[in-house]
């Protein structure tokens, strides 16, 4: 079982993607924006994986995740960022600030567990 941090302002993503997430046998840490989402992160140290949105109040996703890196380091915990926005630019930001994959909205249950197990699996590697 992993330990996994959902950082949105969506409350129906949020908990979507929980129940998708327990189904498959991890624990959830649910914040609402990005400001909550740093105090968890930062609160944790070391998630399994962090799957973030990046339009949020306060904090957007890349500017929560740098300051992350700024506390914490990179490389710590694996990083999704799911969300609507599909800009190269926007893309190249959440690279450097250690985002592994980018998932669009709305997502695919299954591919989400899929992307989850294998980040998973590389990282116990």
């Amino acid at each position: 079982m992993a330990t996994i941090i959902i950082v949105d302002d969506s409350e129906a993503i949020r908990t979507h993607l929980r129940q998708v997430l327990e189904a498959a046998g991890h624990k959830v840490i649910e914040a609402e924006d990005g400001t909550q989402g740093l105090a968890k992160i930062l609160e944790l140290k070391t998630p399994d994986l962090v799957i973030s949105d990046y339009n949020m109040p306060g904090l957007d996703g890349v500017a929560m995740l740098t300051k992350v890196k700024e506390a914490l380091g990179s490389g710590k915990f694996p990083i999704f960022m799911l969300t609507t926005e599909t800009g190269e630019q926007l893309k190249a930001a959440g690279k450097a600030v250690g985002v592994n994959a980018w998932i669009s909205k709305p997502f695919v249950p299954e591919k989400i567990v899929a992307g989850v197990e294998k980040i998973l699996s590389m990282k116990k590697a």
